[in-house]
């Protein structure tokens, strides 16, 4: 969700000349924090989890099923309810970025405790449970990562319906009406598009059916020059053959997810997790995939990480590499000028940060503001932490609130956050915000959400399990960054449970044992999950089992943690479908389905994820 902060947000043009003062107070408060902190031990093991729901309003008659733009109304009655027992507390509600869409954490952190690990599904019920109760008879709250309809141009595919010509995202396909009314969000959408240059472009490539045009141009594309000038764009090169074309951050920011942030017992613990879970991230990625569909369409993709980076791809075209940097570029940083920036804000973690990370692991050319790096190393942060942080504030802050200009270094962390959180990574290291109550945290973020409660929580408990696991068998799972990188791509292609292999080390040896030779190979992910028969790499799964082994369960609580493990295990297998495959095949066998890679407004009203809730 991001930073939501009350106040007047300053148009583009305003905020450049206050970039760099968010840079520089937002070091101080960095430190102002990590001096504090540094020194924190003793925290137990608690997490939470955050699901993401779509509102959808059902129009029956019509065979239909649009995004309802509810979301201020549902969520003033939400954030006041407390419709649970007094053995469980209240689940907290929060705003995202779509006007249909809404998140939910639990009421409080839960342990790595089993008894606690058996709360996570009936919590994840129950948080259902009150959003439904408090919709309209047709309305159902759906964890659904992407929408099949988002930005269609046949027909209305939200409740109420509007036009796409918004002045914040400027889309072809998406009005502004959708975008939460929080004044940060329609900010940040002209803010990305305005220090661009240009709309993002987001190109998912097509699905080739047998009845789908080769090559595939989108005949729904309006080129209307008369909306807004980069309408032209599309025409010019934007919108790709053989692609679905979006054109705005609600494209991506519109999907949902599943995460999962653990807080550590001390900062060198929760920087040795950041750094083993970084691998693991592909794989989950691709075991939880659910969003093969996209703009009315079959995507030949089966997840939605490109299509949220590209939805919030902010660099300008030097800075991208498309073109050569000129000497009145807008400067993505006042020190250090404008540079090449390889990755979109929104992508896969640059750099490991445990001080025993193989140098030859972080292979990734990062890019710093060695300003930034000079102040942390000369208060006493080491190079890696330093480099870190000087990697997020090589970007620019996009939402400046002119009521947050100044601040208390010492008091306030907003200006820490206003560029921590909108460096969305694979995993974000999570410093304690100000205040004793939250220690040192890492998130796992790379997660599809899946379609119902126990899959969500078998997921967040699998990954919780693996982490204590890594922790417990000190584990050593580093391999270059590069080839993590390759993995990320590979994740996303179209049944990459059958027909990918991932980069991963060969041995998973406790670091406590002697040196033992190393080598990166590419596996199977069931072989990843399950092992390839050798003691060095044994397999998530066995793992987890390993440590559950440790902990003398009775055999009602081990036989439900293993359908949580298993459950995930089968996934990777192939034994059982993930979300992705599943509904690919419903379209693909369904009688209105044309095999023409077209989801209409019927078909997508019959897909039963949309049902379901």
């Amino acid at each position: 969700m991001g930073l939501l902060s009350l106040g007047t947000p300053l148009d583009w043009d305003d905020a450049v000349p206050l970039a760099q003062h968010v840079r520089d107070h937002g070091v101080e408060q960095f430190l102002a924090l990590w001096r504090h902190f540094r020194g924190r031990t003793g925290d137990t093991m608690s997490w939470g989890d955050e699901l993401e729901y779509m509102i959808v309003a059902l129009d029956r008659p019509h065979h239909a099923a649009r995004l309802s733009l509810r979301q201020g109304e549902i969520l003033s009655v939400l954030q006041n309810c407390a419709e649970v027992s007094k053995e469980r507390s209240s689940p907290t509600f929060h705003p995202e970025y779509g006007r249909y869409m809404i998140e939910s954490t639990p009421g409080k952190p839960f342990s790595a405790d089993p008894s606690d690990l058996l709360r996570v599904e009936e919590d994840m019920r129950v948080r259902r449970m009150i959003i439904r109760k408090h919709l309209k008879e047709n309305e159902i709250p759906m964890t659904l990562t992407s929408f099949p309809r988002l930005g269609v141009s046949d027909a209305p595919f939200t409740d109420p319906p509007f036009e796409p010509n918004g002045p914040a995202s400027r889309s072809l396909f998406l009005p502004d009406d959708l975008i939460n009314t929080h004044v940060r969000f329609p900010t940040l959408t002209a803010n990305i598009r305005k220090r661009r240059g240009s709309k993002v472009r987001i190109n998912v490539p097509i699905y080739h059916d047998e009845n789908t045009a080769r090559p595939f141009i989108d005949p729904t594309i309006p080129y209307d020059r008369n909306l807004f000038p980069e309408d032209s764009e599309a025409k010019l090169g934007a919108a790709r053959p053989d692609s679905i074309y979006m054109d705005a951050m609600g494209f991506g920011m519109g999907c949902c997810c599943l995460q999962v942030t653990m807080q550590a017992e001390e900062i060198l613990e929760a920087r040795k997790l950041y750094d083993q879970l970084i691998p693991v991230t592909p794989l989950l990625l691709a075991v939880s995939a659910g969003s093969p569909l996209y703009r009315g369409y079959l995507a030949d993709v089966d997840c939605r990480w490109n299509v949220i980076s590209g939805a919030v791809d902010d660099r300008t075209n030097a800075e991208r590499g498309e073109a050569p940097v000129k000497p009145d570029e807008p400067m993505h940083n006042s020190r250090t000028g404008p540079r090449r920036l390889r990755k979109s804000r929104y992508d896969s973690v640059d750099s490991y940060l445990h001080p025993d990370a193989p140098r030859e692991d972080n292979d990734m050319a990062l890019e710093i503001d060695p300003a930034v790096r000079d102040r942390l190393q000369a208060e006493g942060v080491d190079p890696l932490l330093a480099e870190h942080v000087a990697h997020l504030f090589v970007r620019d802050p996009l939402v400046i609130f002119s009521e947050l200009i100044h601040q208390d270094d010492k008091e306030s962390n907003d200006h820490f956050e206003n560029l921590q959180s909108t460096n969305w990574q694979t995993m974000r290291f999570k410093p304690p915000p100000p205040g004793d109550r939250i220690g040192w945290r890492v998130e796992f973020r790379p997660m599809e959400i899946q379609l119902t409660d126990f899959e969500n929580a078998a997921f967040s408990v699998f990954v919780v399990l693996l982490a204590r696991a890594i922790l417990h068998f000190r584990l050593n799972l580093y391999m270059p960054l590069s080839q993590v990188d390759v993995n990320m791509q590979r994740a996303q292609q179209r049944d990459a449970i059958h027909t990918q292999k991932f980069y991963f080390c060969n041995s998973w040896t406790s670091e406590s044992k002697e040196t033992v030779s190393r080598s990166i190979r590419e596996y199977t992910l069931a072989q990843l999950f399950h092992g390839d028969g050798s003691e060095k790499m044994v397999g998530f799964v066995p793992l987890v089992h390993r440590y559950l082994d440790t902990l003398q369960l009775d055999e009602a609580t081990r036989k439900q943690l293993n359908s949580y493990v298993d459950l995930v295990g089968e996934r990777a297998d192939g034994t059982l479908m993930t979300a992705a495959t599943w509904m690919r095949r419903f379209v693909g066998s369904h009688p209105l389905y044309k095999h023409d890679s077209v989801i209409s407004e019927e078909l997508n009203y019959e897909v039963p994820p949309v049902h379901h809730g």
